[in-house]
């Protein structure tokens, strides 16, 4: 029983000598501030998206605040740590996340605010800077070839040289999908290639080929 009220009472005197004033939430809210509009210019900039996503943005520029002073008031008071643990563990989020780097800028703006909170300036400094250097330095890394699909229309009989046109150009293949029609035979095709246009070119030189269009794929290399 005695260590069991030793240890409540050290807890309680952890809480009572954290001293949350005026001073200490200004440094930790303006400290969140400038953080957060870089981590907003990394999104803007770094990320370099066909389709920017400017409430989401907003979304991960805002959420360091709320992070930092719950991070503060869970310092104060021991049943204000208590009664923010039960409300947070009721709340649900339902938002689908379809980009897997969105998650990371997400992990970002709640470390932050931890951190902040915590008055771990540097921690939150040195790894913004980090994470920000290696999204540069991965965004621009190429690994393997790009991929493409493309889509050609051509008489049935020529199907076996232009896949033979496709051989010369990659090894990386396949068929996606055969139509025939009145007109010819319809083939979509996925491939991954260094030089489309090359490839193209190539194709085009079967005679039976009317329509070609290689379409670029929006994921990662393969």
């Amino acid at each position: 029983m005695d260590t069991i009220k030793t240890a409540l009472e050290n807890i309680l005197n952890a809480y009572n000598n954290s001293i949350l004033n005026t001073s200490v939430i200004i440094a930790v809210l303006f400290a969140v501030l400038i953080l957060s509009i870089y981590e907003f210019l990394v999104y803007r900039i770094v990320s370099h998206r066909a389709f920017y996503n400017r409430s989401f943005n907003t979304c991960i520029a805002i959420l360091p605040f709320f992070i930092s002073t719950i991070i503060l008031c869970l310092q104060s008071n021991i049943v204000i740590t208590l009664g923010t643990i039960g409300a947070l563990a009721i709340i649900r989020f339902r938002t689908a996340v379809k980009d897997p780097v969105d998650m990371l800028y997400l992990l970002w703006s709640i470390h932050i605010g931890i951190t902040c909170g915590c008055q771990l300036y540097e921690v939150a400094v040195l790894t913004s800077l980090i994470v920000t250097i290696l999204l540069i330095v991965l965004e621009h890394i190429s690994i393997g070839k790009k991929p493409f699909v493309l889509v050609l229309n051509c008489s049935p009989e020529d199907e076996e040289q232009v896949l033979e046109k496709i051989g010369e150009q990659t090894k990386k293949f396949r068929v996606k999908s055969r139509n025939f029609t009145d007109k010819g035979l319809d083939m979509v095709v996925e491939l991954s290639v260094k030089y489309p246009k090359k490839t193209s070119e190539s194709i085009r030189m079967v005679k039976s080929v009317e329509k070609l269009s290689i379409i670029d794929y929006d994921c990662d290399d393969i």
